[in-house]
């Protein structure tokens, strides 16, 4: 849904109790509401219209010069691209590692898209200061062609323009009511094109939903509490709103524009001069290139008005604008495109040049973190709600049994299935030489694991790692074995044929001799009797790698040639 905005100026001088939050028309507010959330929605309001590159309040003439350098979408762009251009990976508990991360990659992944998520996410928060994430449930359903569509968790961020929570009074991290408030064209029943206003409300006890103030649909809230996860972009203590991104750098990108705009005007007054004739009448000169003027009287004078004004004062004062800027928001003035020589800067080196935007992230994903655990939470408890089935462990998923201890089916009520960890990968480069050396050794001191190890390196999932690297090197060794029994069958016809052994293979050791008159006898094969079935199994693969149980391919020359032609 697209957004338009009215100047600054025009909602200042507004003296409704409206709120323009979309080109549909305007929301209308109680006064209540508009006391609660008044200053609030102005707020996204003015910051959404900065972002869109809506930076002035009135539109000059055709032909005259209005500059706009929209820096504020530029920091905040690479802001949440900083953020989360490496995604975020789940952890959970040991004891429900093999059935949650699944689920959490299913929900995040496969029925949402998980990076277009985040950066939605990261947007609308790093704008507006908040965020609103919805979570929902779309059952089965068939489409018109006949394809089936499995049901699915949605996961939905909601602009917080359209988002009026209620809090508890005595405790602000707890929603006891949330309305959710938008409008929309629709059909009506005569054919026609007309907007509507929908309004959902939902507390722990029921959810209801309007049309145009008429209520449509009731029901009952099943999962008992409100899918609503509120995340602020930076925390401010004693309050439920957070932060924007560009909040600090709107005065100064407004400023930058209105110089910028003057810088040009001078440039493009003096681009076409003034002539200033003295002494003399405008109407007997010709105008044009290569005229020449005579005749003019003795003290006239025709002169072109010059630019006296320095301008590399004024270009400095648009750096020191730009500057303040990046100081204000933590980006290096070397990360929006500017052109850098190629380095070998090591990842130490890197992080304490982009020191100032390290401590923003770290400030940000606090919040985040937090905000995405709850998510999961509602996520789980939606899953198991619709699809009780989940609950149960499932080897075709990634998840992996490591531990006996791990149970075949989670318990709903326990409190430690839905309590989960949301990791950041660093968002710079690491010197994987410099890491894997360092892992090397806390591995020979005996300070990780091989799945600390791999987590570190930024492994989702470890458990199913090491679980392919003992499967690779189980088959390397079942090879390995075929190839030491086809050198022993060659070395055998070898000393069949030639009586020699071969280079590097001991003759073998003549069998001992009777003691007695009676026949010896004949020695055993090594390795053949009282064989398990485990061992046979393993005996009985070699045999069929070694021999070849793949039929041989046929090919018909003809139909090959024909082909080729």
């Amino acid at each position: 849904m697209s957004m338009s905005f009215p100047s600054p100026s025009m909602r200042a001088a507004a003296s409704d109790l409206t709120v323009a939050i979309s080109p549909l028309g305007l929301v209308e507010l109680a006064d209540e509401e508009f006391e609660v959330h008044g200053p609030r929605l102005n707020r996204y309001a003015q910051n959404l219209a900065w972002f869109l590159g809506h930076h002035w309040g009135y539109r000059r003439e055709s032909g005259e010069t209005q500059l706009t350098f929209n820096y504020t979408a530029a920091f905040s762009r690479f802001i949440t691209s900083f953020t989360f251009s490496r995604g975020v990976h789940f952890a959970s508990d040991k004891a429900t590692e093999h059935i949650v991360p699944a689920l959490l990659k299913r929900v995040w992944e496969v029925d949402n898209r998980k990076d277009k998520l985040l950066m939605q996410i990261g947007e609308l928060a790093g704008v507006c200061g908040d965020v609103f994430v919805k979570v929902a449930y779309e059952p089965a359903w068939t489409d018109a062609a006949g394809m089936q569509h499995p049901g699915r968790v949605r996961l939905l961020a909601i602009n917080p323009s359209f988002a009026f929570p209620e809090y508890h009074p005595h405790d602000p991290e707890r929603l006891v009511r949330f309305k959710l408030k938008y409008r929309f064209w629709g059909t009506s029943t005569e054919g026609t094109r007309q907007v509507y206003t929908y309004t959902e409300i939902i507390t722990d006890e029921y959810v209801e939903e309007y049309i145009n103030d008429e209520l449509i649909d009731s029901h009952p809230n099943g999962l008992g509490e409100i899918p609503i996860v509120p995340i602020t972009n930076i925390e401010v203590p004693g309050s439920p709103w957070g932060l924007s991104d560009i909040a600090d750098i709107i005065s100064l990108n407004r400023e930058l524009n209105e110089q910028a705009t003057n810088i040009s005007e001078i440039i493009d007054y003096h681009a076409a001069p003034v002539t200033i004739i003295s002494g003399a009448k405008a109407s007997n000169l010709e105008k044009g290139p290569r005229k020449v003027w005579g005749g003019l009287p003795k003290d006239a004078k025709v002169y072109n008005l010059e630019n006296n004004i320095e301008l590399e004062w004024a270009l400095q004062y648009l750096q020191f604008l730009k500057t303040a800027m990046h100081e204000m928001t933590g980006v290096p003035e070397n990360a929006l495109g500017q052109e850098q020589p190629v380095s070998n800067t090591s990842g130490v080196a890197l992080s304490i040049q982009y020191q100032p935007m390290m401590l923003r992230y770290h400030r940000k994903i606090i919040q985040y973190s937090a905000g995405f655990a709850r998510i999961n939470e509602l996520a789980l408890r939606t899953l198991f709600l619709f699809e009780p089935q989940t609950l149960n462990y499932d080897p075709d998923t990634e998840g992996l049994k490591t531990d006996p201890s791990q149970a075949d089916v989670l318990d709903p009520t326990d409190p430690l299935v839905y309590r989960t960890v949301a990791d950041f990968p660093p968002p710079l480069p690491v010197d994987v030489l410099v890491k894997l050396n360092e892992l090397m050794v806390k591995l020979q001191l005996g300070l990780t694991s091989k799945r600390g190890a791999l987590r570190e390196l930024g492994e989702e999932f470890p458990a199913d790692a090491l679980a392919e690297i003992f499967d690779e090197q189980l088959e390397e060794t079942k090879h390995q074995g075929v190839l030491d029994l086809l050198k022993a069958q060659i070395a055998s016809v070898i000393l069949d044929m030639t009586g020699l052994p071969p280079e590097g293979v001991e003759p073998p050791a003549p069998p001992p001799g009777p003691a007695s008159g009676d026949p010896a006898p004949l020695p055993g094969l090594p390795g053949v009797g009282g064989l398990s079935e485990d061992t046979k199994k393993i005996q009985d693969e070699l045999v069929a790698l070694a021999a070849g149980t793949k039929l041989a391919q046929w090919r018909n020359p003809d139909t090959n040639k024909s082909s080729e032609t």
